[in-house]
């Protein structure tokens, strides 16, 4: 058969539940096109500069060579790579192969090697909005068949930070939950990059070992030696890595053994491409793979296929609630098709390409809206992570 050629590139930004979603679509001359997702929540506008940008010279070329396109939108300018360049390639890669798989009649994991499992486990979060109600909701996920939780610590009032008046009440929660869920649950707990390195101690030595299966994202992964020292100070298994936009951020991690699992982004660290790229490489480090997954139907479908496809894999994140992101997203208006659970799983789809169908008329209707996340201060007015 003869390969489609790219006609045009079109990056849409999208007002969903509370916030954006960049999704993107690759037309070809054949009339196949796919969809992709951009993980940059919150500078959706700098994303589509740069897919504006490689859209310039990737008109025209081969929709097959995905590898080939890759690197030549990655290696095109002196200064490579970056979270805002690598979100525009992970959009387009995750089109890319939507269009190979639906243009052969595979889906996308078929292209990734094929399938080692049928269905997808996932894990499920408490609210991180009500961490008084932690307990209970603990407790109501482990019902509806989640083994692996995850819990969010006290973040207070959404305005102001202060860990060292947080650490000990969640400390305290996360003791309670596992007398109540048992040893077999799998706890883990997400602070959000939110700690310092002696805060993260200090929170993990207030609790006996084996309390947490894993801690997420407690510091900011700019200096991975900052890891290694809390990793001197704690047993805690660590979860880092969503941040990361390449397969060299994941570098001294891997080769250094600071980490037990990888909360890779598919829609950020580089597509699919870059992703398999990095589950080969953890698989031979004994690193799992735990797949970061906040964002919408296209970058779940990405994700689940990723998922599908690689042997070192955990658990995929995944979203439930009435009131959250997915709540709002399980409405038909936008994503006509998309992924859903099946209990505490995801079944793996066989549909050609992700298995996406977006109503695109509703896509065209919608305008760019503002969004922020939250600037979180200290009671002394300085600047803290969100």
């Amino acid at each position: 058969m003869q390969s489609p050629k790219i006609t045009a590139i079109r990056p849409y930004a999208i007002w969903v539940g509370h916030r954006n979603q960049l999704i993107v679509k690759v037309e070809t001359d054949d009339g196949v096109f796919g969809w992709g997702e951009s993980g940059l929540s919150g500078r959706e506008r700098a994303v589509i500069g740069a897919i504006e940008h490689f859209a310039q010279f990737l008109q025209g070329r081969n929709a097959f060579d995905i590898g080939a396109l890759w690197q030549e939108s990655y290696r095109s300018q002196y200064f490579e790579g970056g979270r805002v360049l690598q979100a525009a390639i992970s959009a387009i890669d995750i089109a890319l192969h939507d269009i190979k798989g639906k243009a052969l009649g595979v889906p996308v994991y078929e292209l990734l090697g094929g399938k080692q499992r049928d269905q997808v486990p996932t894990f499920a979060s408490t609210d991180a909005n009500q961490f008084d109600e932690i307990f209970d909701r603990a407790k109501a996920l482990k019902a509806k068949g989640w083994s692996c939780i995850r819990l969010f610590p006290d973040f207070g009032n959404g305005k102001t930070f202060e860990p060292r008046q947080h650490i000990a009440k969640t400390a305290e929660a996360c003791r309670q939950v596992r007398a109540e869920l048992g040893e077999e649950a799998v706890l883990g707990i997400d602070w959000h990059h939110r700690l310092t390195v002696a805060e993260a101690a200090s929170f993990c030595q207030k609790m006996p070992s084996g309390t947490l299966d894993f801690l997420e994202e407690p510091i900011r992964d700019e200096t991975p030696e900052a890891y290694e020292s809390l990793r001197r100070l704690t047993d805690v298994p660590f979860a880092i890595g969503e941040e990361f936009s390449s397969k060299w951020q994941f570098v001294p991690y891997i080769e250094r053994d600071i980490h037990q699992f990888n909360r890779i982004d598919i829609c950020n660290v580089g597509g699919l491409t870059e992703a398999m790229k990095v589950a080969g490489w953890s698989e031979a480090h004994y690193v799992d793979m735990m797949p970061h997954n906040p964002l919408g139907p296209i970058c779940t479908a990405a994700t689940i296929h990723f998922s599908a496809a690689v042997a070192n894999f955990s658990w995929l994140e995944t979203r439930v609630g009435d009131n959250d992101l997915y709540g709002a997203v399980d409405t038909d208006e936008i994503f006509v098709r998309k992924p859903h659970l099946n209990g505490v799983h995801f079944d793996v789809d066989s549909t050609p390409g992700l298995g996406i169908e977006i109503n695109e008329d509703a896509v065209k209707e919608q305008t760019f809206r503002f969004w922020q996340a939250p600037m979180l201060k200290r009671n002394d007015g300085s600047v803290t992570n969100w």
